[in-house]
């Protein structure tokens, strides 16, 4: 009897462990070809030089029109690559320069001011991160007052589409070098070729009039102490 019992126990648990899937695998029929893990983004790079709205006074001097100056970045996380962009103000044409450590040598012309910033990329994902924009000066031969940098529009942004009203605040930033922006003149109308004055401020904003269903176009001039200005590029916006 007792025979027969062990031979009835033996048997039940041969088939709990069939049903089980007899290897203890609690994936009886695993993916032979699974998902492999997402790649991190990477993140975005912190400036440390040229510094923003300075002068820069450092690098190696090539001729009276040239000189080479090291940009640096702090490293970012999940990041194989950067590519630096910088764009030239007086011309706006942009040129990009790639690196795979947090540094990049570019040789610049003197007396000239620029924008930069870097964008940080991995391999394996197109997704990229983009660090906040500087401007500065590089420092130029018997340079002794620099124009201001062109004013950047605030508000509406570029290519805005905005609600329809009777009026807009156009507003920008201004910045120098030197501290002695004295007034702005301010370009508007419908016209990308031919805006007229709206007014001279020496103020960062200025109201315009406006109407529903229309583009309207703007661009400033900065004025400083010394005489010297310079000129932003157009922007644009829609009133809905």
């Amino acid at each position: 009897m007792k025979k027969s019992t062990y031979i009835w126990i033996w048997a039940l648990s041969v088939l709990v462990g069939c049903s089980s899937g007899g290897d203890g695998n609690d994936n009886p029929n695993p993916d032979p070809n699974p998902d492999p893990d997402p790649i991190s983004a990477p993140s975005s790079a912190t400036l440390v030089f040229p510094d923003d709205d300075e002068e820069c006074t450092e690098g190696e001097i090539l001729s009276d029109s040239q000189s080479r100056v090291d940009f640096m970045w702090n490293a970012s996380t999940n990041t194989d690559s950067y590519v630096v962009h910088l764009t030239d103000l007086n011309t706006g044409s942009t040129n990009t320069f790639t690196s795979t450590t947090n540094n990049k040598i570019i040789n610049l012309t003197r007396g000239n001011p620029y924008e930069w910033f870097v964008e940080s990329r991995r391999i394996g994902t197109n997704a990229t991160a983009n660090s906040a924009t500087w401007r500065f000066y590089n420092a130029g031969p018997g340079v002794e007052n620099y124009a201001p940098f062109p004013a950047e529009a605030v508000s509406p942004p570029r290519g805005a589409n905005i609600d329809p009203a009777a009026t807009v605040l156009l507003e920008w930033n201004g910045s120098d070098v030197d501290e002695d922006i004295t007034e702005y003149d301010v370009f508007f109308g419908t016209d990308a070729a031919a805006t007229s004055l709206l007014g001279t401020t020496s103020e960062t904003s200025l109201e315009a009039n406006i109407a529903s269903g229309t583009t309207y176009y703007w661009s400033v001039t900065t004025r400083d102490s010394a005489g010297n200005q310079s000129e932003s590029e157009t922007f644009e916006f829609l009133v809905k």
